[in-house]
């Protein structure tokens, strides 16, 4: 595909997955999980962070949930590598808080090429329909180990639904601001010349 968009497939013995994501979208979203929330989830994600994203799974979900928001977290991180190529002019750091009601969530990263994850806080329910909650920060960390990003993220609140939507709007409203071009850059944003 063109330029700062990417077009992923993955298949395994859990999941087959395929995914289009565009940076520099209009915030559109097809999505079929099967997982109803999670659906929900990666739409807001797109609305909130203006791409272009399509995603299709079918899962092994008669076992449980895991496998498909793992695999289509790491899916949307490869594909966020692609779209990313070289890195020339992105802004590259960000960070954003996001609250939803009583709960808050912040996500600082850096697109560092060096894959780092801390979470700090905890889901005060386990499940939000059939999203098992733990699972938004496993998907969030799936995401920053296949783009190399450096990402630190929190919550907190009273409601899972809460927190977990916050968690994935702060995700999108940073990507954004980080992936941005920056007219006044040209070269890749590191000392090193890379990222």
């Amino acid at each position: 595909m063109s330029e700062r968009q990417a077009a992923v497939t993955r298949t395994t013995a859990e999941t087959d997955i395929e995914l289009t994501l565009v940076l520099d979208g209009d915030g559109e979203a097809t999505v079929e999980t099967g997982i109803g929330f999670f659906d929900h989830m990666l739409e807001s994600f797109a609305a909130h962070g203006l791409f272009d994203l399509t995603v299709r799974c079918d899962g092994d979900l008669e076992i449980d949930d895991h496998h498909t928001i793992e695999d289509v977290g790491l899916v949307l991180g490869e594909a966020l590598d692609d779209a990313l190529g070289d890195r020339r002019g992105i802004r590259r750091f960000a960070d954003r808080q996001v609250p939803m009601d009583e709960a808050v969530a912040e996500v600082v990263l850096d697109i560092s090429g060096r894959p780092f994850f801390a979470f700090d806080g905890e889901f005060s329910q386990e499940r939000v329909g059939e999203f098992t909650s733990v699972l938004a920060r496993h998907f969030v960390r799936s995401i920053a180990t296949q783009a190399g990003l450096t990402l630190h993220a929190s919550v907190e609140g009273q409601n899972a639904h809460h927190e977990i939507e916050a968690l994935f709007k702060a995700l999108a409203k940073t990507l954004d601001d980080a992936t941005r071009l920056d007219e006044r850059r040209t070269d890749t944003p590191s000392t090193k010349g890379e990222l």
